[in-house]
């Protein structure tokens, strides 16, 4: 976890590995950006804090962590506190505090300096306009990024871009580049390969190292690249329609690749285990992947109850290409949009998948219904449960959507690599069993096993 350093008598804080030095007695902790600036301190102009990632604690509450999700998504871009706790189903006043206790921080200044750091990062990294920068951050007005900028960095956005330095502009060959920070370990080509393993053609291609997919933002379509860039970064690169909105991109884009959470607790844990201890302490920079199409995923856990991994693969290819909006003139096999719930849930899949047809369909009548809801915003017990309401959705299915999702206790027991993965490390009871000392870090244990076995 990436613990920031704020000096009292300067009012400014730092990230680890900054060379000031100060006095022991005049330093205070933080473990957000957002609750150092709460207190009124600034970003250092010399380390730079906003470049380098920083994941809420992945020790909070499991209400909190959905929370804070909740804001990095955009909740409160154009809602309020009020509207959110009413979604998680407790009080603003509750939500508020449970902030405070355990981040230091409402939920209000979490996402403005969200929102700050990322548009320094744009600042830096591109030649996007002032006005362009605000609107991708996630800002309303120029007037409210104008002062957000102004709190939280003590100067204006004008002055902010003539201070970066020659290293920081990132050249890009079409389309938008930017540094997506990790903390270090991270196993990029771990990530990489469990996503090639799932891939589905058509919409997502990997070819040496890169990482690129198709997606629509509000029924237009764009382009995205990831690959790997430094020792603490990734390099991101996006060909979008607009830049309104390109922070919620990005954080997607993040979630997906791993990057957006703290495993070290789960690390810590696991790699004194004495069944997976091996796996993880050879390995701790495996990430749980994320995703960027939440329906898309619940398709393929769908689709792979009944096939093989490549076969799965194929067949999400079939539905692509029969349901999915073609983009003509893309590379790397790049040829269609995915289908949204919409589409599916009308027409009969029969044909490209017998077995997998009518929960495919009543998945889709579900979410466009609201009767499933996958955007992070409920709790584990009740994700899986809504799934598995649907005839044909198994437990395991179930799980493996959870585990995409972020829900950091997911486990799909019944998963061939998983089960594979601990026969290879002799253990020979049931995999829920052994699961259990996992708890609350399950789903890091389970992508280590599936890494492991693939």
């Amino acid at each position: 976890m990436t613990t920031y350093s704020a000096v009292v008598t300067t009012g400014i804080y730092c990230r680890p590995g900054c060379g000031a030095k100060p006095l022991a007695e005049n330093v205070r902790t933080f473990e957000l950006a957002a609750a150092a600036e709460a207190e009124g301190f600034r970003a250092c102009l010399r380390c730079r804090p906003y470049r380098v990632a920083g994941p809420v604690d992945s020790s909070a509450p499991e209400l909190v962590c959905r929370a804070v999700q909740l804001v990095i998504g955009g909740a409160l871009d154009d809602s309020t506190e009020e509207a959110l706790a009413r979604r998680l189903g407790i009080s603003p006043r509750h939500l508020r505090r449970l902030f405070n206790d355990h981040l230091g921080a409402t939920p209000d200044q979490l996402a403005r300096s969200r929102r700050a750091h990322f548009a320094r990062r744009l600042l830096d990294d591109s030649d996007l306009s002032v006005t362009e920068i605000a609107f991708a951050s996630g800002f309303g007005s120029l007037r409210q990024f104008n002062r957000a900028m102004r709190e939280v960095f003590r100067a204006t956005p004008v002055e902010l871009r003539s201070r970066r330095r020659r290293a920081d502009r990132l050249v890009a060959d079409g389309g938008l580049a930017m540094r997506l920070p990790f903390t270090a370990p991270y196993d990029w080509d771990a990530i990489i390969a469990f996503l090639g393993e799932r891939a589905v053609p058509g919409v997502e291609s990997i070819e040496n190292g890169v990482y690129r997919r198709t997606i629509s933002l509000d029924g237009s379509p764009g382009m995205l690249e990831v690959q790997p860039g430094g020792v603490d970064y990734l390099l991101f690169r996006a060909h979008l329609p607009y830049w309104e909105g390109l922070i919620h991109v990005v954080e997607r884009v993040s979630r997906m690749a791993g990057i957006d959470a703290d495993v070290s607790p789960a690390v810590t844990l696991l790699a004194a285990d004495p069944t997976i201890g091996s796996l993880v302490s050879a390995r701790p920079g495996v990430r749980v992947p994320g995703a960027w199409g939440p329906f898309e995923i619940a398709i393929h856990a769908i689709v792979a109850q009944h096939h093989a991994q490549d076969e799965a693969r194929e067949r999400m290819g079939a539905l692509t290409r029969a349901f999915g909006q073609p983009l003509p003139g893309l590379a790397h096999g790049l040829t269609h949009l995915f289908p949204s719930a919409e589409v599916l849930k009308g027409p009969d899949v029969a044909t490209i998948d017998a077995a997998s047809a009518g929960a495919i369909r009543e998945l889709a009548v579900r979410v466009v219904s609201g009767d499933v809801v996958l955007d992070g915003s409920v709790a584990l017990r009740e994700l899986v449960a809504s799934l598995t309401a649907i005839p044909g959705v198994g437990a395991n299915a179930a799980q493996q959507v959870a585990l995409r999702l972020g829900q950091r206790d997911a486990f799909p027991d019944s998963d061939p690599n998983v089960r594979s993965a601990l026969r290879a490390l002799a253990y020979s009871g049931a995999a829920v069993d052994v699961a259990s000392k996992w708890r609350p870090w399950r789903a890091i244990a389970a992508t280590h096993l599936i890494v492991a076995a693939s």
